[in-house]
């Protein structure tokens, strides 16, 4: 199986808000000790894949240290392994403009690599594929095009690019988030061409800019070749949203989360630093969480998951949280709902929690809602604050740029330099 798999990582993520300010949204950290492209890479090696381009455009140096020379996936190979593909300029080089447009720009490096197939993947989304199933899916139907679909509640497919297939599983229509869905089938953005139809397609419909899958490819090569839909029964899950990361990471704590961590005949690769066994003092109490490597907890954890590196003093307590690599969270201080990223430091006694009455977040109501507070890296809260529920406090935030002890609900605070 001759396959190149290309990974659209260079997506913006702003529905992420701040959690994506400083790296790209697959970049994310993710389940603790994952960040989100792990696993399109991880399925990648365990479907025998290992020609990997991974496609790069907003700020990749997160991305690209986690990345490396991909060693971790076993892609760190003389010959094939995975390539980081930037945007470049000259030789009618520049910024990517849509899926497929960024596709076109790395033309010269789809025909250098030996290969049938191209399946592009997105870097953003955490699930369980076999992507030898879908090849060969693909081959025994002849397809010059397939494309990866999951049934959805039919309230929400508008929210996906929606399919129509006739009773071979061949499409005979597709429409971008229409107002009304003609199925419940939704595109995954998971596509597996023909090599050499590939090519001519990019070639004929992107010598414009913003060029687009949904919107300039697949709906013509409905019409004029042969494009079936591989159905998808597995576990999948979009994180692009606020809401969605929490409630995907805090799944995974329950031993029936639709993805398993501990799957040994399908391990999940990261690139991860050395740390010691994650420590519980005399006085710690944890219950129903994902604590791990280097983490050390003297307070209180629930149903929250905890990244290496994190220290929770004596007297803390978080609860519904998902904490990120090297937090500490002070004695007495209590952290309720809320995602923390990196190496943020809460205050002693400071209270970060949901409130009885709640407002929506006033600069971001449709992202931040439903008490959920998002605290940006390295940002340094007082000792006895008050965050009420729906807040975003930015990255670097120090404690000169509080002007209260309290920060009542659906609040904004910035560095003020």
């Amino acid at each position: 199986m001759k396959t190149l798999a290309l990974i659209l990582a260079g997506g913006r993520g702003s529905r992420l808000d701040i959690l994506s300010k400083h790296r790209a949204k697959p970049s994310v950290p993710f389940g603790g000790k994952y960040r989100i492209i792990d696993f399109a890479l991880s399925n990648c090696v365990n479907s025998h894949i290992y020609n990997v381009g991974v496609l790069t455009q907003y700020l990749p140096r997160s991305l690209n240290e986690h990345i490396g020379i991909g060693k971790a996936w076993d892609l760190d190979r003389q010959f094939g392994g995975v390539n980081i593909l930037h945007p470049y300029t000259g030789r009618k080089g520049g910024w990517y403009q849509g899926t497929a447009h960024a596709v076109f720009r790395n033309l010269n490096y789809i025909e250098e690599i030996d290969s049938e197939y191209v399946i592009i993947l997105s870097g953003d989304h955490i699930y369980k594929m076999d992507y030898a199933k879908l090849i060969d899916f693909h081959k025994a139907k002849e397809a010059e095009l397939t494309i990866a679909v999951k049934k959805v509640p039919k309230s929400e497919a508008h929210q996906f690019g929606i399919l129509d297939v006739n009773k071979d599983m061949r499409i005979i229509d597709f429409k971008e988030k229409p107002k009304e869905p003609p199925s419940d089938l939704a595109s995954m953005g998971i596509y597996v061409f023909n090599k050499e139809v590939l090519v001519n397609k990019l070639k004929e419909f992107c010598t414009q800019e913003n060029s687009d899958f949904g919107h300039h490819i697949i709906p013509q090569m409905i019409k004029n070749n042969k494009v079936f839909a591989y159905e998808f029964n597995g576990y999948w899950q979009d994180v692009g949203t606020v809401k969605s990361f929490w409630e995907t990471n805090l799944a995974l704590i329950n031993s029936k989360a639709g993805i398993d961590l501990n799957d040994k005949s399908w391990p999940w690769h990261t690139n991860s630093i050395t740390r010691s066994p994650a420590r519980f003092g005399s006085s710690s109490k944890v219950k129903q969480s994902l604590i791990c490597n280097g983490a050390v907890i003297n307070g209180e954890v629930e149903n929250s998951v905890i990244s290496s590196g994190v220290r929770v003093e004596k007297g803390a307590f978080i609860k519904d949280s998902i904490i990120f690599n090297d937090t500490q969270i002070k004695t007495g201080a209590m952290v309720c709902k809320s995602i923390i990223d990196k190496e943020v430091v809460i205050g002693k006694k400071a209270k970060i929690s949901s409130c009885s009455i709640q407002t929506k977040n006033f600069e971001q109501p449709e992202v931040i809602y439903g008490g959920l507070n998002l605290i940006g890296k390295r940002t340094v809260v007082p000792d006895n604050t008050l965050i009420s529920g729906n807040c975003r406090i930015y990255p670097e935030v120090q404690e000169q740029d509080f002007n209260d002890k309290f920060i009542p609900s659906g609040s904004t605070i910035r560095p003020r330099d």
